[in-house]
């Protein structure tokens, strides 16, 4: 039978109505063990389809101590050491460790061939050398789920394990294919049993790519409540409240998912804070600087800033980084931009991070051409050249492509400084056409900066209203509700001298950062309004 399974309740996050507060969702996944390990198998499981990791792999182990001849509960304290969707890779210790899992569970024995093919798959993943490189590691993953879901396709776990897979495997190029496909299996799931996590929260990742992200609006919504108290519940929604602009919805469920986040430590013995805190944080950052609450911003920045024992993953690396970067890069401070310290704090080992550094120097670059510092905007490209190609080296397309995006845009802007407009435009336009065909990594809530938006910055600074109002309705097309694209394209329109779309567009502005506290833009909006009224 299922199990609507419950999970530990963090005293920090808020009630909803909807369901208990120690909801995780309903589960199971049926296993040749003992009735009691059955159970809390079931709750392991939740868990972990909530990508709540660390309690998961505590919560498996549990199961081994209940039932210490049940072998699944090995196999999902293996499939605990590495994060599919998420940037942070498993080590070789986690490698080994998860291998050693997979070979206790053959051992103990999997009665049944169902578990067998779950137990190969793990196995797929861990398998030996440890020096293999995680993208052949996923791909040999998702092969083996191929299996499973062919040799049971009304099996619930085997479809949603299968879309997981679909989605962690899917090439750049594939993305939105993928997607559809992972969408598929998943929405069977759900018309089956609407409480199930997995379900609802790999769907909204096969929803956070360009034109999906409309699809499911009341699955979305359905997975705010399913787990009142889980740290990447209450965030998850947020990535399509993102997409579709809605500033408001991303702070409010940030803001829980950031407290729910404090109530799950990780790392041995619980000592260190789970990188869905600054997760959580950097989406509130981002969000915040989008209605114009740069003071507010500020304070989630320094709040990240200076919390201590920060779990020291790919996820913390790139938000410390991102999250400073935007709050100087959104403000247009671009003297703070070029002042930002790459590579800090030095506790962490960036020599893992390439793309989270390349973010750090994309803002000293940018910055230091916007300023005229030209020598520094030249280092500062040379240095993401070479993280593009660690990047690449390392078997990382997707981040090598991000990183390129930088390198094109500082590029650009650096050639535009120079006094060769026409070649930065040219590379603002590769860069755009490059960010286009790059999916997003679920790491961030979107480009560092869109590369239209800098396309149309530059267009606008050239005199070239007609062509900069084009860039920037392209970036507000992929990025609804972003300020600065809003402002650009009201001054585009401006130059244009269509004084009715201006209006339009100061009037976006108006009603998304009004209340804000970022003034010199508001008083420009207000000007333009009052001078319409005056003409009229």
């Amino acid at each position: 039978m299922a199990l609507v399974v419950a999970g530990r309740a963090p005293a920090a996050a808020a009630q909803e109505p909807h369901a208990p507060d120690d909801s995780l969702g309903t589960v199971h996944f049926p296993i040749s063990c003992s009735s009691r390990a059955q159970v809390a198998f079931d709750r392991a499981m939740a868990l972990l389809h909530h990508m709540t990791y660390p309690q998961a792999r505590a919560a498996f182990a549990g199961v081994a101590e209940i039932d210490p001849r049940c072998a699944m509960a090995r196999w999902g304290v293996a499939m605990t050491r590495f994060q599919p969707l998420w940037p942070t890779r498993p080590g070789p210790d986690d490698i080994r460790r998860g291998r050693e899992e997979i070979r206790q569970a053959r051992t103990l024995g999997a009665p049944t061939e169902r578990e067998r093919l779950f137990l190969d798959a793990g196995a797929a993943f861990f398998r030996e050398p440890d020096s293999a490189e995680y993208r052949e590691r996923i791909a040999g993953w998702h092969r083996a789920m191929e299996r499973v879901h062919a040799a049971f396709p009304r099996d619930q776990e085997a479809a949603v394990w299968l879309a997981l897979a679909t989605l962690a495997a899917a090439p750049a190029a594939e993305m939105r294919r993928q997607s559809d496909r992972a969408a598929e299996l998943l929405l069977d799931v759900y018309r089956r049993n609407p409480d199930h996590p997995g379900a609802m929260h790999y769907l909204i990742h096969a929803d956070d790519v360009p034109g999906r992200e409309r699809e499911s609006p009341g699955i979305v919504r359905r997975y705010e409540s399913v787990a009142p108290r889980n740290p990447h519940a209450l965030h998850m929604p947020t990535h399509i409240y993102t997409r579709l602009g809605e500033w408001q919805p991303v702070i409010q469920g940030n803001l829980r998912a950031a407290e729910a986040a404090l109530a799950h430590p990780s790392g041995d013995g619980g000592r260190l804070v789970w990188d869905e805190f600054p997760h959580a944080i950097e989406y509130l950052v981002y969000a915040y600087l989008q209605v114009g609450g740069d003071g507010e911003a500020l304070a989630q920045l320094r709040r990240l800033q200076e919390t201590r024992a920060l779990e020291p993953t790919f996820k913390t690396a790139f938000h410390l980084s991102s999250a400073a970067a935007r709050y100087a890069l959104e403000r247009h401070a671009w003297g703070e931009a070029m002042a930002l310290v790459p590579r800090d704090p030095p506790s962490l080992d960036w020599d893992r991070f390439a793309w989270p550094e390349a973010v750090t120097w994309f803002a000293r670059g940018l910055g230091a051409a916007r300023e005229g510092e030209l020598d520094r905007a030249r280092t500062a490209g040379a240095r993401l050249g070479e993280l593009e190609a660690v990047a690449r080296g390392s078997g990382e397309e997707v981040f090598a492509r991000q990183i390129g995006v930088l390198g094109l845009a500082v590029a650009g802007w650096l050639a535009h400084a120079s006094g060769l407009p026409d070649s930065g435009a040219t590379l603002m336009r590769r860069a755009a056409e490059l960010e286009t065909s790059t999916p997003k990594p679920a790491v961030t809530p979107g480009p560092t900066l869109p590369a239209d938006e800098l396309l149309g910055d530059m267009l606008l600074e050239q005199k070239r209203a007609v062509q900069a109002l084009a860039a920037y309705r392209r970036s507000l097309e992929r990025y609804p509700g972003r300020l600065n694209s809003l402002l650009g394209a009201a001054r585009a329109a401006r130059g244009t001298g269509d004084r009715r779309l201006a209006a339009a567009f100061y009037g976006k502005v108006l009603a998304a950062a009004g209340a804000g506290s970022r003034t010199p833009v508001m008083k420009e909006a207000r000007a333009f309004a009052t001078a319409g009224e005056r003409r009229e």
